[in-house]
């Protein structure tokens, strides 16, 4: 990434307005990496909030300031390292001339200074409350290890003061460890030192899936089709819901989760669930969501969940009526795959870095940037025209050049190229009710789940995914960014022939021409005075009909 890459807005440190670089991205200088919300970390333990409605800008000013508290850091932390270092050879030293023994001997007539840090293992078991206790060999010497309490770490204190220790016991659980594999361990630990047993990604999927489908009445499904209810244990396709939970009730056990999980790939790692009237399982507890349901194992029941992953379960409610509502925002879709899709918007584990786009698995990304970010190797032979699947590359022959007609109409023989020409000749000539699409926001209604879908995202959800990089402009497609770029770079080659002026847009000059031609489309309604723009039309309302208007 450019390092001089900058966004306009507010700094988040000062609040000052202008070009700023994004403490969330990657910036190399001088061949080092910095990102600077990492640095706040770092530093001061400091998490800034990623709330998209709160700037994530930093100006140069507070950047440099950044650096000097980082570098400051670091300075005390070498400086610290040096002192102990001197320290720990000073008393080599003295065991080397035999100092040590003598301290020992003499200890009642030489007062030697401790750090205050270090507690003596003697002084703390032999105070008033421990000095009757009988410890076992070396439990002195472990005690002495914490010395700010007498008790002991738990199971439960370990997972923040020792997190890799509770790791190599989590994977111990449920295992017979025997002496002689203790000693097999023991042998090969030089060799063994070296690996760091960590919990992978996929592990952690399988895990937290496993562990909220086994604990709840959540019914996994594969993805919904025509034929109805796809089991995820077996693929068996069942007509309804209630159908299919009792089929995986008779025929399958929880328990057989894991192992199905593991038989998928790490980057398409993906359960469908219905959570219809959802509980736990262990205490028989209505739950209203999964997220609840995750902190109701983990504090109610101490079923561990690796939070620091993302989410791969993905509820539905999978209703009779063929409405699906989604369970984040409760919008409400006609179609499953209509809904499916809207999930990704939610579930944004991995996001497009050239359109912004999210999606729940790692494998929806790659489909998606092969499809439209990477050129495509099928040329037609005919048009050149390039596409970047070979069943795209074949359905376009097939459609423009063969004019092979694939959709037939289910009422008489005619065959279409195009299914909406199709659904158009059963409107007209069969008398079928149009196919509308209603929005659930507001009134609107559209002929293509497609347009739907734009105007759920584009005037409801209100996505602003493309960013001009010269200002503060946002928009919702790439061809409205381009329109915009002519601002900025766009030269006026479309001049008048009447008056000369030049534009940048040919649309503009169309629009300019209408002066020359008295082209007054714009009629006010009030008083019927026209205008050659609406914006004039518009200046003129709010200046002498307001109150008509408010009225």
């Amino acid at each position: 990434m450019d390092k001089n890459y900058t966004s306009y807005g507010d700094c988040r440190c000062c609040l000052v307005k202008g070009y700023h670089r994004d403490i969330m991205k990657e910036y190399y200088v001088n061949g080092t990496r910095e990102v600077y919300i990492d640095i706040f970390m770092e530093c001061f333990n400091l998490f800034l909030s990623t709330n998209k409605q709160i700037s994530a800008l930093i100006c140069v000013s507070c950047v440099q300031k950044l650096k000097d508290a980082n570098s400051f850091r670091l300075l005390v932390i070498s400086s610290e390292e040096q002192l102990l270092d001197s320290i720990t050879d000073k008393e080599t030293v003295f065991v080397n001339v035999g100092v040590q023994s003598k301290v020992k001997t003499e200890q009642s007539d030489v007062k030697i200074e401790q750090d205050d840090s270090v507690l003596d293992c003697e002084e703390f078991i032999c105070d008033e409350e421990t000095k009757d206790e009988d410890f076992v060999d070396r439990e002195a010497e472990i005690l002495s290890r914490f010395p700010f309490t007498k008790k002991l770490p738990d199971r439960k204190s370990l997972y923040t003061t020792c997190k890799g220790y509770v790791t190599h016991l989590d994977l111990l659980e449920g295992k017979l460890v025997l002496p002689k594999m203790i000693a097999k361990l023991l042998e090969n630990d030089n060799e063994r030192s070296s690996k760091k047993i960590f919990v992978t990604e996929k592990m952690a999927h399988i895990h937290n899936a496993s562990t909220l489908l086994e604990y709840s009445n959540a019914t996994p499904f594969k993805s919904k089709n025509r034929s109805g209810f796809p089991c995820f244990f077996c693929r068996s396709i069942h007509d309804s819901l209630e159908k299919l939970k009792e089929h995986q009730s008779k025929s399958h056990k929880r328990t057989e989760i894991k192992k199905i999980l593991a038989t998928y790939g790490a980057e398409c790692l993906v359960v469908y669930v219905d959570i219809t009237d959802l509980k736990c399982t262990i205490c028989d507890t209505n739950v209203p969501s999964l997220n609840e349901l995750k902190d109701h194992l983990m504090k109610i029941h101490k079923k561990k969940i690796h939070l620091e992953y993302t989410d791969r379960v993905i509820p539905f409610k999978l209703s009779t009526n063929s409405i699906y509502e989604c369970q984040v925002c409760r919008f409400n879709f006609e179609t499953f795959g209509s809904i499916e899709r809207h999930m990704n918007v939610h579930y944004r584990n991995y996001v497009c870095n050239q359109c912004g786009t999210g999606f729940v698995t790692k494998y929806r990304l790659k489909v998606h940037m092969k499809s439209m970010h990477v050129g495509g190797a099928y040329p037609c032979d005919i048009c050149k025209k390039v596409y970047t699947t070979q069943q795209k590359h074949k359905n376009h022959v097939d459609t423009v050049h063969k004019m092979i007609k694939r959709f037939k109409c289910t009422k008489c023989p005619e065959r279409f190229s195009e299914y909406f020409r199709r659904q158009k000749h059963l409107v007209d000539v069969h008398g079928l009710a149009p196919l509308h699409y209603k929005c659930n926001v507001c009134d609107k209604t559209f002929d293509r789940r497609y347009t739907l879908s734009r105007h759920m995202k584009r005037d409801h959800l209100e996505e602003r995914d493309y960013q001009c990089q010269l200002c503060s402009y946002k928009c919702f497609t790439n061809n409205e960014l381009s329109v915009h770029m002519i601002k900025h770079n766009g030269e006026r080659i479309h001049e008048c022939t009447v008056c000369n002026k030049s534009y940048a847009r040919k649309k503009t000059l169309r629009e300019h021409m209408r002066i020359h031609n008295n082209d007054r489309r714009f009629a006010c309604a009030v008083c019927g005075q026209s205008f050659v723009q609406k914006c004039s039309l518009k200046g003129h309302v709010k200046t002498h009909h307001m109150d008509y208007v408010v009225q």
